[in-house]
């Protein structure tokens, strides 16, 4: 339980706060938030003759000063609350459990009327600029995965931006590469298309007439065939009674 002499203690520091508070906010008219025209901050009477590209010092003032004002009203409320309690005998006593509150937590945070546990200021915020939200999907966070994707993600944006350097080096990669542009991660994903005999195998416009064009993606993809002993990359086809594909 506080002591007399601690109340009194807290209750002059808490008035002195209060006191330096409040003839800073009338020195400033409240971070100048009391003046008719947001511009006269920066003796400006009006936007008019302004382009919007012009004014981003005096928002960014203006966006300070509000966030400034905010705090010290905020302060403010805390201290009356703080001393409200104390009127009423209820200070050094959490409001929401009722038990008493640390000595060494007053000393530090003389406005709060809550215990650690029950603070209302230790949650944190995840609050993001609505901005931001734009960026979200599909390029926020994300994490590498296994699954082969079709849409173009915030993963192939990384891959992008990788190739124009990291700050790894070539021995920082515990695996083989060609060349040193393939030592971003995934670097070896299809780009473009999903599947590789994609590379070199075509239809008509009606879907039919399937066409297998020559190239060096196609050798490489027989010669990965071959080495593996499968037909296909998804594995061996089914059998027939007769196989047409062995003719």
């Amino acid at each position: 339980m506080l002591s007399p002499d601690k109340i009194n203690q807290l209750k002059q520091q808490l008035e002195d706060t209060k006191q330096t508070l409040q003839a800073h906010l009338d020195q400033n008219d409240h971070y100048q938030m009391e003046q008719e025209h947001p511009y006269e901050t920066v003796s400006e009477l009006s936007a008019y003759d302004n382009h919007p590209g012009d004014l981003g010092t005096e928002l960014y003032e203006r966006e300070k000063d509000l966030a400034l004002n905010e705090h010290a009203e905020k302060e403010m409320k805390d201290i009356n609350h703080a001393l409200q309690a104390m009127a009423s005998g209820t200070y050094g006593v959490c409001e929401v459990c009722g038990r008493e509150i640390d000595e060494e937590r007053l000393d530090a945070i003389p406005t709060t009327t809550y215990c650690k546990e029950h603070s209302p200021d230790q949650v944190v915020s995840h609050d993001r600029p609505v901005e931001e939200k734009v960026l979200m999907p599909p390029y926020g966070r994300f994490e590498y995965d296994e699954s082969e994707g079709v849409a173009f993600d915030a993963e192939d944006t990384w891959q992008i931006v990788q190739r124009y350097g990291t700050s790894e080096s070539p021995s920082d990669f515990s695996d083989d590469v060609e060349n040193y542009d393939r030592t971003y991660v995934e670097s070896e994903e299809n780009e473009g298309y999903v599947e590789d005999y994609e590379n070199f195998v075509g239809t008509d416009m009606y879907g039919q007439n399937v066409t297998v064009y020559p190239s060096i993606k196609h050798e490489a993809y027989e010669d990965a065939l071959d080495e593996e002993g499968i037909m296909t990359s998804f594995g061996d086809l089914h059998g027939y009674e007769k196989d047409p594909y062995t003719e």
